[in-house]
């Protein structure tokens, strides 16, 4: 079983393809989780994805896919996977849809999690990172107890350059002039399924589950 997760940032696709890893035994690779260890480790690569993550832009096709082709590869892929954020264009469609039909392989289903501009800017203004042991907050969802502070080491938590408001709002319209033809790529094969984001988290596995199972 193979699948794409497809939505704006921040329409909670990273969290929802987790939760989905675990369920149904499937590795979840997820390209921001490749670049922010290559940043983390100061690789090359992980210099030149930085540059462009934090003006809200997209990692160029060629960083990207020869990372993810050597990464399906892999042992753990062998019954499929769960890719997230990648593809991110029709260039990097064309490639995977490519690379699988020569071994007689193809994506059996892309799952795109639909949640409106608005509430993703609310969503990913919100958020708070501890710089110093990495957990994550919200101001509205999953507040600190003490306001700014980490519960968990007492460090001062900080918004990351990507989650800035005018960030968002770019990165949002890159999404919808770059990714979202992705969705009618998918619709034209016949494997695109539409879930509605904006309910309860549980609500959103439950419908996904459904067609996965179905």
């Amino acid at each position: 079983m193979k699948i794409v997760m497809l939505g704006a940032p921040g329409a909670g696709k990273g969290t929802q393809a987790q939760m989905m890893a675990e369920k149904f035994g499937l590795p979840h690779i997820s390209t921001g989780d490749i670049f922010r260890a290559n940043i983390k480790n100061g690789t090359e690569l992980g210099k030149k994805a930085k540059a462009f993550m934090d003006a809200g832009q997209l990692v160029p096709d060629e960083l990207t896919v020869e990372l993810l082709l050597d990464r399906v590869k892999a042992d753990d892929c062998a019954k499929g996977y769960i890719l997230d954020g990648f593809p991110r264009t029709i260039p990097q469609a064309e490639v995977l849809t490519d690379t699988l039909a020569k071994t007689g392989e193809q994506i059996d289903y892309a799952i795109n999690v639909d949640v409106p501009d608005s509430n993703i800017v609310d969503r990913m203004s919100g958020r708070r990172s501890c710089p110093k042991c990495g957990a994550s907050y919200h101001i509205t969802f999953i507040p600190p107890k003490k306001e700014g502070i980490c519960d968990n080491c007492g460090s001062e938590l900080i918004q990351r350059d990507d989650d800035k408001p005018e960030t968002v709002q770019n990165r949002l319209a890159v999404y919808h002039e770059q990714t979202q033809p992705l969705i009618d790529f998918y619709a034209n094969k016949g494997v695109l399924r539409t879930v509605d984001g904006t309910k309860d988290m549980k609500e959103v596995f439950d419908a996904i589950s459904a067609i996965l199972e179905g």
